[in-house]
Protein backbone atom coordinates (compact mmCIF):
# COMPACT_ATOMS: atom_id res chain seq x y z
CA UNK A 1 0.00 0.00 0.00
CA UNK A 2 1.25 3.56 -0.89
CA UNK A 3 1.52 5.91 1.85
CA UNK A 4 0.56 9.39 1.03
CA UNK A 5 3.99 10.79 2.31
CA UNK A 6 5.82 8.64 -0.18
CA UNK A 7 3.80 10.55 -2.97
CA UNK A 8 4.90 13.97 -1.43
CA UNK A 9 7.37 16.13 -3.11
CA UNK A 10 8.27 19.86 -2.34
CA UNK A 11 6.94 22.90 -4.71
CA UNK A 12 10.35 23.23 -6.11
CA UNK A 13 10.28 19.61 -7.58
CA UNK A 14 6.24 20.77 -8.65
CA UNK A 15 7.71 23.51 -10.40
CA UNK A 16 10.36 21.69 -12.48
CA UNK A 17 7.71 19.25 -12.83
CA UNK A 18 5.10 22.40 -14.38
CA UNK A 19 8.32 24.23 -16.23
CA UNK A 20 9.78 21.08 -17.95
CA UNK A 21 7.11 21.38 -20.42
CA UNK A 22 9.11 24.73 -21.90
CA UNK A 23 5.88 26.97 -22.09
CA UNK A 24 5.96 28.36 -18.49
CA UNK A 25 7.98 30.76 -16.09
CA UNK A 26 8.00 32.50 -12.95
CA UNK A 27 9.87 35.77 -11.17
CA UNK A 28 10.08 37.29 -7.98
CA UNK A 29 11.09 40.80 -6.89
CA UNK A 30 11.94 41.54 -2.66
CA UNK A 31 12.32 45.50 -2.27
CA UNK A 32 14.00 45.42 0.96
CA UNK A 33 17.03 43.79 -0.43
CA UNK A 34 16.25 44.13 -3.94
CA UNK A 35 16.61 40.30 -4.06
CA UNK A 36 15.41 39.78 -7.52
CA UNK A 37 15.19 35.95 -9.05
CA UNK A 38 13.70 34.01 -12.19
CA UNK A 39 13.25 30.26 -12.48
CA UNK A 40 14.72 28.05 -14.77
CA UNK A 41 11.55 28.24 -16.85
CA UNK A 42 11.61 32.02 -17.54
CA UNK A 43 15.17 32.06 -18.55
CA UNK A 44 14.37 29.46 -21.80
CA UNK A 45 11.14 31.68 -22.26
CA UNK A 46 13.49 34.57 -22.94
CA UNK A 47 15.69 32.65 -25.14
CA UNK A 48 18.55 32.41 -22.48
CA UNK A 49 20.74 29.97 -20.47
CA UNK A 50 19.75 29.85 -16.83
CA UNK A 51 21.76 32.08 -14.74
CA UNK A 52 23.79 33.46 -17.62
CA UNK A 53 22.50 36.97 -16.81
CA UNK A 54 21.21 38.84 -13.28
CA UNK A 55 17.64 38.25 -12.78
CA UNK A 56 15.73 42.00 -13.57
CA UNK A 57 12.64 42.95 -14.12
CA UNK A 58 14.25 45.92 -15.82
CA UNK A 59 15.60 43.65 -18.34
CA UNK A 60 12.49 41.58 -18.72
CA UNK A 61 10.92 44.75 -19.70
CA UNK A 62 13.43 45.53 -21.97
CA UNK A 63 13.00 42.30 -23.86
CA UNK A 64 9.52 43.31 -24.79
CA UNK A 65 8.90 44.07 -28.10
CA UNK A 66 8.83 48.09 -27.95
CA UNK A 67 4.90 48.47 -29.51
CA UNK A 68 4.06 46.22 -26.35
CA UNK A 69 6.24 48.03 -23.58
CA UNK A 70 3.52 50.72 -22.79
CA UNK A 71 1.12 47.93 -21.84
CA UNK A 72 3.45 46.49 -18.93
CA UNK A 73 4.59 48.24 -15.80
CA UNK A 74 7.35 49.55 -15.53
CA UNK A 75 10.30 48.30 -12.68
CA UNK A 76 9.77 51.99 -10.93
CA UNK A 77 5.85 51.66 -10.95
CA UNK A 78 6.28 47.86 -9.82
CA UNK A 79 8.82 49.22 -7.09
CA UNK A 80 6.84 52.16 -5.96
CA UNK A 81 3.38 49.26 -5.18
CA UNK A 82 2.13 49.01 -8.56
CA UNK A 83 0.24 45.68 -9.01
CA UNK A 84 1.24 43.71 -12.00
CA UNK A 85 -1.53 43.15 -14.27
CA UNK A 86 -2.42 40.13 -16.60
CA UNK A 87 -0.94 41.56 -20.17
CA UNK A 88 -0.34 39.72 -24.01
CA UNK A 89 3.19 41.29 -25.12
CA UNK A 90 5.26 39.98 -27.32
CA UNK A 91 9.16 39.02 -26.26
CA UNK A 92 11.70 39.38 -28.85
CA UNK A 93 14.56 37.28 -27.70
CA UNK A 94 18.14 37.67 -28.17
CA UNK A 95 18.09 35.38 -31.67
CA UNK A 96 15.29 37.64 -32.96
CA UNK A 97 12.77 35.38 -32.68
CA UNK A 98 9.50 36.72 -31.16
CA UNK A 99 7.41 34.61 -28.32
CA UNK A 100 4.17 35.78 -27.30
CA UNK A 101 3.74 35.54 -23.50
CA UNK A 102 0.71 35.79 -21.05
CA UNK A 103 1.80 37.89 -18.18
CA UNK A 104 0.05 38.21 -14.58
CA UNK A 105 1.68 39.35 -11.50
CA UNK A 106 0.97 40.26 -8.04
CA UNK A 107 1.88 42.47 -5.16
CA UNK A 108 2.74 41.72 -1.93
CA UNK A 109 1.92 44.18 0.92
CA UNK A 110 2.89 44.72 4.91
CA UNK A 111 0.87 45.29 7.45
CA UNK A 112 1.07 48.56 7.33
CA UNK A 113 0.22 48.79 3.50
CA UNK A 114 3.98 49.51 2.07
CA UNK A 115 4.97 47.14 -0.72
CA UNK A 116 7.28 44.40 0.46
CA UNK A 117 7.60 42.69 -2.84
CA UNK A 118 6.07 41.75 -6.10
CA UNK A 119 5.85 38.08 -8.23
CA UNK A 120 4.61 37.16 -11.25
CA UNK A 121 4.28 34.03 -13.85
CA UNK A 122 4.65 34.08 -17.94
CA UNK A 123 3.17 31.35 -19.87
CA UNK A 124 4.27 31.02 -23.74
CA UNK A 125 0.63 31.51 -26.19
CA UNK A 126 2.32 32.13 -29.45
CA UNK A 127 0.76 28.79 -30.36
CA UNK A 128 -2.68 29.69 -29.40
CA UNK A 129 -2.04 33.15 -30.66
CA UNK A 130 -1.09 32.66 -33.98
CA UNK A 131 -4.11 29.97 -34.22
CA UNK A 132 -6.66 32.81 -33.28
CA UNK A 133 -4.79 34.85 -36.24
CA UNK A 134 -5.35 32.40 -38.78
CA UNK A 135 -8.95 32.19 -37.34
CA UNK A 136 -9.65 35.81 -37.85
CA UNK A 137 -8.29 35.70 -41.36
CA UNK A 138 -10.48 32.97 -42.30
CA UNK A 139 -13.48 34.39 -40.58
CA UNK A 140 -12.77 37.19 -42.76
CA UNK A 141 -12.37 35.46 -45.83
CA UNK A 142 -15.28 33.61 -45.60
CA UNK A 143 -17.11 36.59 -45.09
CA UNK A 144 -16.15 37.73 -48.43
CA UNK A 145 -17.00 35.13 -50.19
CA UNK A 146 -20.67 35.12 -48.78
CA UNK A 147 -21.00 38.91 -49.27
CA UNK A 148 -19.71 38.29 -52.86
CA UNK A 149 -21.12 35.11 -53.90
CA UNK A 150 -23.86 34.10 -51.31
CA UNK A 151 -21.66 31.20 -50.44
CA UNK A 152 -21.11 29.69 -47.24
CA UNK A 153 -19.77 26.80 -45.60
CA UNK A 154 -21.31 24.60 -42.70
CA UNK A 155 -20.38 21.78 -40.37
CA UNK A 156 -22.54 19.61 -38.72
CA UNK A 157 -23.15 16.01 -37.04
CA UNK A 158 -26.39 14.07 -36.97
CA UNK A 159 -26.86 11.36 -34.53
CA UNK A 160 -28.74 9.64 -34.44
CA UNK A 161 -30.04 9.89 -37.65
CA UNK A 162 -34.07 9.67 -36.90
CA UNK A 163 -33.69 13.09 -34.77
CA UNK A 164 -31.64 15.37 -36.95
CA UNK A 165 -30.82 18.68 -35.36
CA UNK A 166 -28.92 21.70 -36.98
CA UNK A 167 -27.08 24.19 -35.78
CA UNK A 168 -28.05 26.74 -37.32
CA UNK A 169 -24.99 28.94 -39.04
CA UNK A 170 -24.93 32.83 -38.41
CA UNK A 171 -25.46 33.34 -42.72
CA UNK A 172 -28.89 31.51 -42.20
CA UNK A 173 -29.97 33.51 -39.43
CA UNK A 174 -28.86 36.57 -41.43
CA UNK A 175 -30.51 35.52 -44.46
CA UNK A 176 -33.90 34.88 -42.70
CA UNK A 177 -34.20 37.47 -39.72
CA UNK A 178 -35.73 34.08 -38.23
CA UNK A 179 -34.36 33.46 -34.03
CA UNK A 180 -31.41 30.63 -33.70
CA UNK A 181 -33.10 28.73 -31.04
CA UNK A 182 -36.48 28.92 -33.81
CA UNK A 183 -34.07 27.16 -36.44
CA UNK A 184 -32.57 24.93 -34.30
CA UNK A 185 -35.55 22.94 -33.09
CA UNK A 186 -36.42 22.61 -37.28
CA UNK A 187 -34.25 24.21 -39.97
CA UNK A 188 -37.36 23.57 -42.27
CA UNK A 189 -38.97 26.66 -40.98
CA UNK A 190 -36.52 28.69 -42.74
CA UNK A 191 -38.41 27.15 -46.00
CA UNK A 192 -41.15 28.09 -48.06
CA UNK A 193 -44.23 26.03 -46.35
CA UNK A 194 -44.88 23.76 -49.27
CA UNK A 195 -41.24 22.28 -49.23
CA UNK A 196 -41.61 21.56 -45.04
CA UNK A 197 -43.42 18.45 -45.68
CA UNK A 198 -40.96 16.80 -48.40
CA UNK A 199 -37.49 18.14 -46.41
CA UNK A 200 -39.12 15.73 -42.98
CA UNK A 201 -40.03 13.52 -45.16
CA UNK A 202 -36.29 12.79 -47.23
CA UNK A 203 -33.81 14.15 -44.95
CA UNK A 204 -33.19 11.94 -42.51
CA UNK A 205 -33.29 8.95 -44.54
CA UNK A 206 -30.28 10.67 -46.94
CA UNK A 207 -28.29 11.60 -44.09
CA UNK A 208 -28.74 7.62 -42.80
CA UNK A 209 -27.83 6.56 -46.08
CA UNK A 210 -24.49 8.51 -45.57
CA UNK A 211 -23.44 9.27 -48.86
CA UNK A 212 -22.69 12.62 -50.51
CA UNK A 213 -26.21 14.46 -52.14
CA UNK A 214 -27.45 17.39 -52.98
CA UNK A 215 -30.88 19.47 -52.18
CA UNK A 216 -32.05 22.29 -53.54
CA UNK A 217 -34.36 24.33 -50.89
CA UNK A 218 -35.99 27.72 -50.98
CA UNK A 219 -35.79 29.58 -48.32
CA UNK A 220 -37.77 32.77 -46.91
CA UNK A 221 -35.68 36.13 -46.95
CA UNK A 222 -36.29 38.63 -44.07
CA UNK A 223 -36.47 41.20 -46.07
CA UNK A 224 -39.22 39.43 -47.85
CA UNK A 225 -39.28 36.93 -51.24
CA UNK A 226 -37.78 33.65 -51.64
CA UNK A 227 -34.60 32.47 -52.84
CA UNK A 228 -33.62 28.90 -54.13
CA UNK A 229 -30.54 27.41 -52.70
CA UNK A 230 -28.34 24.58 -53.74
CA UNK A 231 -27.07 22.89 -50.67
CA UNK A 232 -23.95 19.71 -51.27
CA UNK A 233 -23.79 17.71 -47.89
CA UNK A 234 -20.79 15.34 -47.79
CA UNK A 235 -19.66 12.73 -45.26
CA UNK A 236 -16.35 13.18 -43.96
CA UNK A 237 -15.90 9.78 -42.20
CA UNK A 238 -13.47 9.60 -38.60
CA UNK A 239 -12.28 6.70 -37.39
CA UNK A 240 -14.01 5.49 -34.23
CA UNK A 241 -16.94 8.26 -33.96
CA UNK A 242 -19.33 9.58 -35.80
CA UNK A 243 -19.26 11.12 -39.51
CA UNK A 244 -19.24 14.98 -39.79
CA UNK A 245 -21.33 16.18 -42.42
CA UNK A 246 -19.47 19.43 -44.45
CA UNK A 247 -22.11 21.58 -46.42
CA UNK A 248 -21.98 24.10 -49.18
CA UNK A 249 -24.70 26.20 -49.41
CA UNK A 250 -25.00 28.37 -52.43
CA UNK A 251 -27.42 30.16 -54.86
CA UNK A 252 -28.80 27.70 -56.94
CA UNK A 253 -28.56 30.01 -60.02
CA UNK A 254 -24.78 30.49 -59.08
CA UNK A 255 -21.77 28.54 -61.31
CA UNK A 256 -21.77 24.97 -59.03
CA UNK A 257 -17.61 25.53 -58.97
CA UNK A 258 -15.72 27.12 -56.01
CA UNK A 259 -12.29 28.63 -56.46
CA UNK A 260 -10.16 26.02 -55.55
CA UNK A 261 -8.62 28.05 -52.67
CA UNK A 262 -12.19 28.82 -51.53
CA UNK A 263 -13.04 25.32 -50.49
CA UNK A 264 -12.24 23.79 -46.60
CA UNK A 265 -9.22 21.01 -46.51
CA UNK A 266 -11.66 18.46 -44.62
CA UNK A 267 -14.89 19.30 -47.21
CA UNK A 268 -12.11 18.11 -50.64
CA UNK A 269 -11.38 14.96 -48.04
CA UNK A 270 -15.29 14.11 -47.54
CA UNK A 271 -15.85 15.15 -51.31
CA UNK A 272 -12.67 12.15 -51.96
CA UNK A 273 -13.92 9.36 -50.34
CA UNK A 274 -16.85 10.01 -52.19
CA UNK A 275 -14.39 9.06 -55.46
CA UNK A 276 -14.68 5.13 -56.03
CA UNK A 277 -12.80 2.38 -58.53
CA UNK A 278 -14.85 3.24 -61.08
CA UNK A 279 -13.88 6.61 -60.69
CA UNK A 280 -10.39 6.27 -60.52
CA UNK A 281 -10.53 4.40 -63.89
CA UNK A 282 -12.22 6.68 -66.11
CA UNK A 283 -9.92 9.78 -64.68
CA UNK A 284 -6.73 7.63 -65.88
CA UNK A 285 -8.61 6.88 -68.95
CA UNK A 286 -9.11 10.85 -70.02
CA UNK A 287 -5.57 11.42 -69.34
CA UNK A 288 -4.17 8.02 -70.90
CA UNK A 289 -2.30 6.98 -67.65
CA UNK A 290 -1.75 3.33 -66.49
CA UNK A 291 -2.50 1.94 -63.03
CA UNK A 292 1.88 2.44 -63.31
CA UNK A 293 1.60 5.72 -63.89
CA UNK A 294 -1.16 6.62 -61.15
CA UNK A 295 1.04 4.86 -58.91
CA UNK A 296 4.19 6.56 -59.56
CA UNK A 297 2.38 10.03 -59.78
CA UNK A 298 0.80 10.06 -56.31
CA UNK A 299 3.92 8.01 -54.66
CA UNK A 300 1.66 5.01 -53.62
CA UNK A 301 2.21 1.25 -54.62
CA UNK A 302 0.97 -0.30 -58.17
CA UNK A 303 -0.95 -2.79 -55.27
CA UNK A 304 -2.47 0.20 -53.91
CA UNK A 305 -3.64 1.58 -57.08
CA UNK A 306 -4.83 -1.56 -57.47
CA UNK A 307 -6.83 -2.33 -54.46
CA UNK A 308 -8.44 1.25 -55.10
CA UNK A 309 -9.85 0.47 -58.34
CA UNK A 310 -11.15 -2.91 -56.78
CA UNK A 311 -13.09 -0.89 -53.80
CA UNK A 312 -11.30 -2.94 -51.33
CA UNK A 313 -11.29 -2.27 -47.79
CA UNK A 314 -7.98 -2.77 -46.73
CA UNK A 315 -7.39 0.53 -49.33
CA UNK A 316 -6.71 4.05 -47.02
CA UNK A 317 -8.40 7.11 -47.01
CA UNK A 318 -4.80 8.73 -47.27
CA UNK A 319 -3.75 6.89 -50.30
CA UNK A 320 -7.21 7.55 -52.19
CA UNK A 321 -6.56 11.00 -51.30
CA UNK A 322 -2.84 10.68 -52.95
CA UNK A 323 -4.18 9.38 -55.63
CA UNK A 324 -6.89 12.29 -56.42
CA UNK A 325 -4.60 14.53 -55.37
CA UNK A 326 -1.97 13.44 -58.61
CA UNK A 327 -5.13 13.26 -60.74
CA UNK A 328 -6.05 16.63 -60.30
CA UNK A 329 -2.79 18.47 -60.61
CA UNK A 330 -2.98 16.06 -64.20
CA UNK A 331 -5.94 18.14 -65.24
CA UNK A 332 -8.62 15.71 -63.51
CA UNK A 333 -11.63 17.39 -61.95
CA UNK A 334 -14.22 15.50 -60.08
CA UNK A 335 -17.21 17.25 -59.09
CA UNK A 336 -20.59 16.12 -57.22
CA UNK A 337 -23.83 16.18 -59.14
CA UNK A 338 -27.22 17.50 -57.84
CA UNK A 339 -28.34 13.69 -57.86
CA UNK A 340 -25.58 12.86 -55.36
CA UNK A 341 -22.97 10.81 -58.18
CA UNK A 342 -19.71 11.67 -58.43
CA UNK A 343 -18.76 12.89 -62.37
CA UNK A 344 -14.88 13.00 -63.56
CA UNK A 345 -13.74 15.50 -66.34
CA UNK A 346 -10.56 17.03 -67.99
CA UNK A 347 -10.35 20.94 -66.88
Amino acid sequence: MIEAADLAFSSRTFLRLVESVGLTGSWGWTFATDEQIWSPGLYRLLGLEPGSVAPSYALLHDLVHPEDRPVLETARQIRQGGTPGHHVARIVRPDGTERVLSLRGEQFVAPDGRPRGAAGTLLDVTESDRLAVVRRAEARRRRALFESTGTWFTAQSFEPAERVRFRPSPELVELTGRPREDLSEDIARAMVTSERRHWHATFGPLIAAGRPFVVTPSIVLAGGGERRLRARYVPVQHPGRAHEWLIVNAPAEAEPGLPPDAVPGALRRGLEQAVAGCHLRAARALIGWSMTDLAKASGISFSTVRRLEENAETAFDRSRHAAVSALRQAGIRFALLDDGSVAVGRA
